[in-house]
């Protein structure tokens, strides 16, 4: 474990796999916690040099009233690439750790960026009125505006943990490993309402549709057919960012939001390939 103390004062808890591979920094979505990538820190390294991080408001790190905007977490991760000294490094987000690289990339570049892999966020959550049902498809929406405004409220509300579990269940197809739905439900627990609420109307409210055509380093986006995330927004984030690769995990090898939890050792193999094979643009296919 180590810790980083951010620019305005905020206590975050990190780890860091050491090693002599390049750097690989995995970031866990809303309400969950680096220990969602348990699986990985093992899993892919010594190949890789593995670094996970509780953003704020979740986990173990400091959870201040203040600071809960995509932008200001994608300034926490350049804080943490800046405290670790790295020149370069390869990015892997899901859920809305993705929308943070996307925010890290929009600011600060990606010059830093070896490689980006995309893990099972659509570009856009929230339907907004302006968008056609085409955009509202490909996108990826999940809630339409009064769908997110209500599902905050009901977050906030006095039978929140009913409402988190309900919307963790939501996420897997089917029926899921009991252990891997308990485990997910209990990391959620551990982000308390006034950090929540803010930060995932904040998230939801983010259209990325604009920064995709500008990611210009080598991508993998994954999906999942057993997800709430319709796969069909994975192939048009693939399609967008030039020259991405697409996987997406049948439901038979992963039926939920959760693949790297589900079935690790399919993920890691799938993730390990694309960091450790020698990319040229003739090696770059979407479905």
């Amino acid at each position: 474990m180590g810790e980083l103390t951010t620019n305005d004062g905020v206590r975050l808890v990190y780890r860091d796999s050491g090693g002599e591979g390049v750097p690989l920094i995995l970031l866990h979505g809303w309400g969950q916690t680096q220990e969602m990538f348990r699986h990985q820190l093992s899993g892919l390294a010594p190949a890789h040099r593995v670094i996970t991080l509780d953003l704020r408001g979740h986990g173990v790190s400091d959870k201040p009233h203040h600071g809960y905007r995509v932008s200001r977490l994608a300034a926490d991760v350049l804080g943490l690439v800046d405290q670790l000294g790295l020149d370069r490094f390869d990015a892997l987000g899901w859920s809305m750790g993705v929308s943070v690289w996307w925010s890290f990339m929009d600011q600060y570049g990606t010059g830093r960026i070896r490689r980006f892999v995309a893990v099972d966020q659509p570009a856009a959550v929230a339907a907004v009125p302006w968008m056609s049902p085409e955009e509202q498809r490909e996108s990826g929406a999940i809630f339409d505006v009064a769908g997110l405004l209500a599902l905050g409220a009901a977050l906030a509300g006095p039978d929140g943990d009913r409402v988190h579990h309900d919307f963790v269940r939501g996420m897997f197809s089917g029926d899921p490993d009991p252990e891997v739905l308990a485990f997910v439900a209990g990391q959620i627990s551990s982000t308390p309402a006034h950090a929540g609420v803010p930060l995932l109307f904040d998230h939801c409210a983010q259209d990325w549709r604009d920064l995709l055509p500008r990611v210009d380093v080598p991508t993998l986006v994954i999906g999942c057919e057993g997800s709430h995330v319709e796969p069909g927004s994975q192939r048009f984030i693939a399609h967008e960012i030039p020259d991405a690769r697409l996987h997406v995990f049948p439901a038979s090898e992963a039926n939920s939001h959760f693949p790297f939890l589900e079935n690790p050792s399919a993920f890691n193999a799938v993730v390990d390939k694309f960091l450790s094979e020698e990319i040229t643009p003739d090696h770059f296919a979407t479905d």
